[in-house]
């Protein structure tokens, strides 16, 4: 059973040597272990496991082979929600179907909502021309087309809209989540700048002991300058939308980054920089940061950071009134360029996986805006990413 375990650690791609190996078998033959699956945890990952950021990895194929079994044996309960089968005006469009609506690009798009808005005097269910529910029109909720806008629809089904019309609250990404943190922190320590705090010393356990010591055992207190990375962090995340999938990553890395930058800062942003950002998304439309003030505020020497998906339609990216929320008055572009003028040392993580960026057209325009420094939100994409960082951007 164990060496079975063992050559799945080791298809997981985990370093796990047969010395290791024995050494846990030798454990278990001195019984270290109780009898208790957990206390086996315990001790095969301290034995098996030499660096953290394998932990998670570790976590993953051990909960598979040793609980997987248990997982299967529960009953399954699900309770279909009551919307998925009264909601029957949701229209499911074939890929033939969805194949033959072409959209009308920006300008034509704006222009014909403006004229069906003067036009039209009652509410539509279906068809494919007015603002309403169910059809193919590009104005409305709950259809299919592949450039419209959103109106008066509860969250975003297709993704394929250019503009919302409809006000979204997005809930702040949690520093104090812990979960799963192990990894990105060792990734964000690559990005370090020790120094010694001014501030009230703290006690050196070892240099007491060793002073002590010296001391014929009479108590001699020793106490050091508290060491912090000094590198200062403005930490600017998309939030909402199709970020919604990617919630868990952003608050692993949030809380992560909370933990190894004493100086952090943050702003959140839906899908480009604009003209304002945000602190707090229950205050989002209330209270907005000048992007402009924002520059002001951090100066050179802070590190910036991007996260988001950059998955959105290229009008927000190149058009004036692009956004999907508001109406700008200069493109997305002008001010990501404003913004990296001033942050010459800049990075764009996406946690999108890295093989399916080249089939976006804003995520490929985003990494060329940020001179290829956009990277994978993964362990690995973050040292590379803190690394580009320590060089400078």
């Amino acid at each position: 059973m164990l060496l079975d375990f063992f050559y799945a650690l080791r298809d997981a791609k985990l370093p796990v040597s047969t010395k290791e190996f024995l050494a846990l078998l030798e454990a278990l033959d001195q019984r270290l272990v109780s009898g208790s699956l957990d206390d086996f945890y315990v001790v095969s990952r301290t034995i098996l496991i030499k660096d953290e950021k394998y932990f998670d990895r570790f976590d993953q194929v051990f909960g598979h082979y040793f609980r997987g079994v248990e997982n299967l044996l529960e009953k399954i309960e699900a309770d279909i929600p009551e919307d998925w089968l009264t909601k029957l005006i949701e229209k499911q469009l074939s890929d033939e179907e969805k194949a033959q609506l072409k959209g009308l690009g920006w300008e034509k798009l704006m222009q014909t909502l403006r004229e069906r808005l003067a036009e039209q005097k009652e509410r539509h269910q279906g068809g494919n021309k007015w603002i309403g529910t169910g059809g193919t029109s590009p104005f409305g909720a709950y259809g299919y087309n592949p450039e419209g806008i959103r109106i008066g629809q509860d969250g975003s089904r297709h993704r394929r809209a250019v503009k919302v019309w409809d006000q979204r609250e997005f809930r702040d990404f949690d520093d104090r989540r812990e979960l799963g943190t192990r990894n990105f922190k060792v990734a964000l320590r690559r990005l370090r700048q020790i120094t010694r705090s001014a501030e009230a010393p703290v006690l050196d356990l070892d240099g007491t002991v060793r002073a002590t010591a010296d001391n014929a055992g009479w108590l001699d207190l020793q106490y050091v300058h508290e060491r912090h990375n000094a590198v200062k962090v403005l930490l600017c995340l998309d939030v909402g939308g199709s970020m919604d999938d990617h919630i868990h990553v952003c608050e692993t890395l949030f809380s992560a980054a909370r933990a190894e930058f004493k100086h952090l800062e943050h702003a959140y942003f839906h899908n480009f920089v604009y003209e304002s950002v945000w602190r707090d998304n229950r205050r989002r439309h209330s209270e907005r940061l000048n992007t402009l003030d924002l520059l002001h505020t951090y100066p050179k020497d802070y590190k910036l950071i991007f996260v988001g998906d950059a998955t959105m339609g290229p009008y927000e990216i190149l058009y004036p009134g692009g956004s999907v929320e508001h109406m700008n008055e200069e493109p997305g572009k002008v001010w990501l360029e404003r913004v990296l003028a001033h942050f010459p040392s800049a990075v764009w993580l996406n946690p999108v996986d890295e093989q399916y960026w080249d089939y976006t057209e804003s995520v490929a325009m985003t990494r060329e805006l940020m001179s290829g420094r956009m990277f994978p939100l993964t362990p690995a994409g973050l040292e590379t990413a803190m690394r580009r960082l320590q060089l400078g951007g």
